[in-house]
């Protein structure tokens, strides 16, 4: 694939300074870029760079000219890393998925198959199967009974879409995604040592007729339900529901190895972070961002435009706007004087234990 600085700006919507007819095969970092890439100098930290490299063209952050470094051409932008999405997308040829149908792919009789669909090696798609046009589905992947794509999808290799899974248009779902397996359920028939524990807080311990018990499932009877343009990490597990469908909103970007569980909604343009894990009946409202190994207890509600920062345990309903962190779930400018005063307590308790000294002795003196 090659385009010139002229077709990139265009795709971007961008200017261009220098020779726009400058051909460009790739994207690089500066210092590691050959004549061929579009070297991506996103902030004047690149700078450096962009001498060591042997780009003839870059993206420039604004008010940087071509000249300055040497270059033949350059696209200015406002916000370089926003554009970075235009670029990739322009450049990214996919996996390697031929069109067409491969010869050892199973399609039950009752399936139907979009126009240009192009299925890979070793796809099983099961009954009543509905699949959108324009989808592209790499080796491996199973599509089980009833379920039902939109149209361009990306199905990547070792996907598993389960049974009764209905999904919108233009979803990606990266190697070994699991979506629609059945829900962590089960109950006991008299009240578990964890409902006692839940309960009570811990006050009791748990006696033999409570924790003398064997586990019963509960099984999944509802679906899953994604809206149009989510895209789903490698390795990820979304649960089907237990009577309801577990529910994933439009436009919401969903992490590697990130666990949702059965029941949990899930709104529109919501960010989750590797290993991300949301217990039973969540709800996450819109634009919602979760770091990297966030926690969600089960039954809570997360309002919109939450931001939790990496590591932090919600176990309460988290309202709207509110910037969390820490374990439990605080306000972040709280949790940083909680970090800075667990700093400073070694020493506070060296300050104490002197005063303690010397109260002891003027004790003892009296």
């Amino acid at each position: 694939m090659t385009f010139t600085i002229a077709e990139i700006a265009q795709a971007l919507n961008a200017r261009v300074y220098g020779d726009d007819t400058v051909v460009i095969t790739g994207a690089a970092e500066p210092a590691r870029a050959t004549e061929t890439d579009l070297a991506m100098a996103m902030s004047p930290a690149y700078a450096d760079g962009l001498a060591l490299g042997k780009a003839r063209a870059a993206i420039l952050w604004e008010g940087a000219t071509h000249t300055d470094y040497g270059l033949a051409a350059a696209i200015v932008v406002p916000r370089p890393r926003y554009a970075m999405s235009g670029i990739t997308k322009l450049l990214d040829t996919g996996p390697g998925i031929e069109d067409g149908i491969h010869p050892s792919t199973f399609i039950h009789a009752t399936a139907r198959i979009g126009a240009g669909a192009a299925i890979g090696p070793f796809v099983a798609i099961g009954k009543d199967v509905v699949i959108g046009q324009n989808a592209r589905i790499a080796a491996h992947v199973s599509v089980a009974e009833g379920a039902v794509i939109g149209d361009d999808a990306l199905l990547c290799a070792g996907v598993r879409v389960c049974h009764h899974v209905t999904i919108g248009d233009r979803f990606i779902a990266q190697p070994n995604a699991v979506i629609g397996g059945d829900g962590f359920s089960f109950v006991t028939p008299d009240k578990s040592a964890a409902e006692k524990a839940r309960e009570n807080l811990g006050a009791e311990e748990a006696t033999p007729e409570v924790s003398d018990q064997s586990w019963t499932r509960i099984h999944s009877l509802g679906g899953v339900e994604i809206g149009d343009d989510v895209e789903i990490g490698s390795n990820t597990a979304i649960d089907r529901g237990t009577i309801r469908a577990t529910q994933i909103g439009h436009r919401t970007k969903v992490d590697n190895l990130v666990q949702i569980a059965h029941n949990c909604i899930i709104g529109e343009d919501v960010l989750l972070c590797g290993q991300v894990g949301m217990a039973g009946s969540t709800r996450i409202g819109n634009r919602v961002i979760l770091g990297g190994q966030v926690g969600v207890s089960d039954n809570i509600f997360v309002g919109d435009d939450v931001v939790a920062a990496g590591g932090t345990s919600i176990y309460t309903n988290a309202p709207a706007g509110r910037v969390l962190m820490g374990s439990p779930a605080v306000k972040m400018e709280t949790q940083i004087e909680i970090n800075k005063s667990l700093r400073r307590l070694p020493r506070l308790m060296k300050q104490f234990a002197e005063l303690q000294n010397s109260v002891s002795k003027l004790v003892q003196k009296d």
